[in-house]
């Protein structure tokens, strides 16, 4: 594919960034897709490996080195059709996904992988910049009715497969805009929200019906969950989705957090990173807020070393935050992963992401044993240093030391959808409380409730964009089915 000596001839190139001293000044992208030469170079490097394990590697099954060759040929607009023909939406996993298929790129046993991402990226920008993108409207009504709730990726990329067939979709968004935790948990400095905005305009032309601020579930204020990014105004329960159409699909994310049961948990100043996420999102967005939760002259310390921990660190640092720490239970990962030993799959090596650079000190196998504080207020952290043996971790003897600590994020993880909307539909769950289906065979995606399916973080956990696209996918085929009785959608 490409060029057949690209691989040997070209370096890999990576994507122009902003300088952080003058990113830190915003929130929109500060990343450059690639221009028309450095995408034809790139896409050069694409190796005629004879099995393209990135094709696996990849949730959604991309078709990349035809894409990468068409690119390497100039044929842009060819090239998107078939980046479309497996992902509803590259701009997002252009931009946010972490790229599993270049983990799986065979250059990348002895060299550096294709940038695959970077390629994905220049791809659909393209398409949007040439206004290659239409809706694309059904050829007949099926006169059935899906109402799918939530509208993160997983119910975006259903709502838009299953419209595309004739379906009648409305969406139902409990928060006051459409896209989930991609609207309100990803800072915009890694993805604008016009990217969402223009993909909602898109699948209103094909059909597509959105509701915001309603709340599906049963009615009461006991039954309402308690979580930041709820501006819900209205209540339907399953009931009456039930009644009204003839397939749900429960598509909602893993929005429960893992806390942080230590002593002074109470202290104000501690927040979930999901309360501090989304407010400066809608802030952005041009929400005037009460109260914002700001990290601005404080000392801040982050619990967790995933990905939502990296989103507090650089909207901490567009705050004006005083100093920044980022916490990790876990050890120290390798600088380099052992490729020999885990390729094709995900390495465990250690990451650094564009918001580190900004600014952030980093600890590892540090576990938290206590908040402090005066008149209510956190003042400092006590940590210890932890080691791990056999899978159990155990304290350092005589470790213990403190941080400063005006505001401490917990970016622990999610351990589960909203519970009150899997009770409410009655669903079985699995051990880790998500709606439990498979995804195979003549019940694949369907619940244990008749006419209920699931998918995406609701169905599998914390996950990635780009997995929940593709169950999303996976779903929307499975409930054409249900409803026809075969399909003409891919899977």
């Amino acid at each position: 594919m490409g060029k057949v000596t690209g691989f040997m001839e070209y370096a890999r190139l990576q994507e122009a960034a902003e300088a952080p001293a003058a990113r830190l000044k915003h929130y929109k992208e500060f990343l450059l897709h690639l221009d028309d030469k450095a995408a034809t170079t790139q896409a050069a490097r694409c190796m005629d490996c004879g099995i393209p394990f990135c094709n696996n590697g990849c949730p959604v099954n991309n078709i990349i080195p035809d894409w990468n060759d068409l690119v390497y040929r100039g044929n842009y607009q060819e090239a998107l059709e078939t980046l479309h023909s497996t992902n509803n939406f590259p701009e997002f996993t252009g931009r946010i996904c972490p790229a599993p298929c270049e983990a799986a790129c065979t250059l990348g046993i002895n060299s550096d992988a294709v940038g695959i991402k970077s390629i994905e990226h220049f791809i659909i920008d393209k398409g949007w910049e040439n206004d290659w993108i239409k809706p694309q409207l059904a050829a007949h009504a099926t006169g059935k009715k899906v109402a799918i709730v939530g509208s993160g990726p997983a119910g975006l990329a259903a709502a838009q497969q299953l419209a595309r067939v004739g379906h009648a979709v409305t969406v139902f968004e409990k928060n006051d805009r459409i896209g989930g935790l991609m609207r309100y948990g990803i800072p915009d400095f890694k993805m604008e929200k016009s990217h969402i905005d223009r993909r909602v305009e898109q699948m209103q032309a094909e059909g597509v019906v959105f509701k915001t601020g309603v709340f599906v579930g049963d009615a009461g204020a006991d039954n309402f969950p308690k979580t930041i990014t709820n501006w819900s105004k209205e209540t339907i329960t399953p009931a009456q989705l039930q009644e009204q159409f003839d397939a749900i699909i429960m598509a909602g994310g893993a929005e429960t957090p893992r806390d942080l049961p230590v002593p002074g948990r109470e202290l104000k100043g501690v927040h979930f990173a999901m309360e501090f996420l989304p407010q400066q999102n809608k802030v952005n967005a041009g929400d005037k807020l009460k109260d914002q939760i700001k990290a601005t002259g404080k000392h801040v310390v982050v619990i967790g070393g995933g990905d939502t921990g990296s989103d507090c660190v650089g909207t901490s640092n567009r705050h004006g935050a005083a100093s920044v720490t980022q916490f990790e239970v876990m050890p120290m990962p390798p600088e380099k992963e052992n490729t020999a030993l885990v390729w094709p799959y995900w390495p465990l090596k250690l990451r650094t992401s564009s918001s580190h650079e900004e600014g952030c000190e980093r600890d590892w196998a540090v576990a938290t044993k206590r908040l402090e504080g005066k008149n209510g207020k956190v003042e400092k952290l006590i940590a210890v240093r932890v080691e791990w043996r056999d899978g159990k971790m155990q304290e350092v003897p005589d470790s213990e030391f403190e941080v400063k600590a005006d505001l401490v994020l917990l970016a622990m993880g999610f351990v589960s959808p909203v519970q009150q909307i899997l009770t409410a539909f009655g669903v079985d769950q699995d051990a880790r409380g998500n709606a439990r289906a498979t995804t195979d065979g003549q019940k694949a995606y369907a619940s244990s409730v008749d006419k209920v399916f699931t998918a995406g973080d609701m169905r599998r956990g914390q996950s990635l964009v780009v997995w929940a696209i593709r169950e999303g996918r996976q779903c929307a085929q499975a409930v054409d089915k249900f409803l026809m009785g075969s399909s003409l959608l891919p899977s």
